[in-house]
C-alpha cells in the first residue's frame, strides 16, 4: 500500500516561505514520480510543479516559476517545495501526487497516489 506524507504547511506573511515535504512510504523500491497541486477554497485543483524521477527535469505552472523550487531527496522517495516569494494567491491547500513513471507529469489524471494536503495560508 503505498501513501504519501506530506508535512510543512502553515501560516505565513507575504514575502516570506515555507518549505513542504513529502515521503511515499509502503513500494519504496519503486521509482516514482512526483508533484505537487494547490486547491484553493472554491477553485479546482491546479497544478504546481512537478520533478522526474532522477530528479534532473522539473516544470513549474507559470505563477510559481521563479519563486518555487521542487527537489527530491538522492535516495528515496521524498520530494520538497521550497516556496519564496510567497503571495496571499498562493494560499491553498496543497496535495503531493505520486505515480511509477519515468517522464515528468503535469496533469491531474495522470497520477496514481495522492496525500492527505497540507494547508498553506499567506496573510497580506
Amino acid at each position: 500500500q503505498v501513501q504519501l506524507v506530506e508535512s510543512g504547511g502553515g501560516l505565513v506573511q507575504a514575502g516570506g516561505s515555507l518549505r513542504l515535504s513529502c515521503a511515499v512510504t509502503g513500494r519504496t523500491f519503486k521509482p516514482y514520480a512526483m508533484g505537487w497541486f494547490r486547491q484553493a477554497p472554491g477553485k479546482e485543483r491546479e497544478f504546481v510543479a512537478a520533478i522526474n524521477i532522477s530528479g534532473a527535469r522539473t516544470y513549474y505552472t507559470d505563477s510559481v516559476e521563479g519563486r518555487f523550487t521542487i527537489s527530491r531527496a538522492n535516495v528515496g522517495n521524498t520530494v520538497y517545495l521550497q516556496m519564496n516569494s510567497l503571495r496571499s494567491e498562493d494560499t491553498a491547500n496543497y496535495y503531493c501526487a505520486a505515480k511509477y513513471s519515468t517522464v515528468v507529469l503535469t496533469r491531474i489524471a495522470e497520477y496514481d497516489y495522492w496525500g492527505q494536503g497540507t494547508q498553506v495560508t499567506v496573510s497580506s
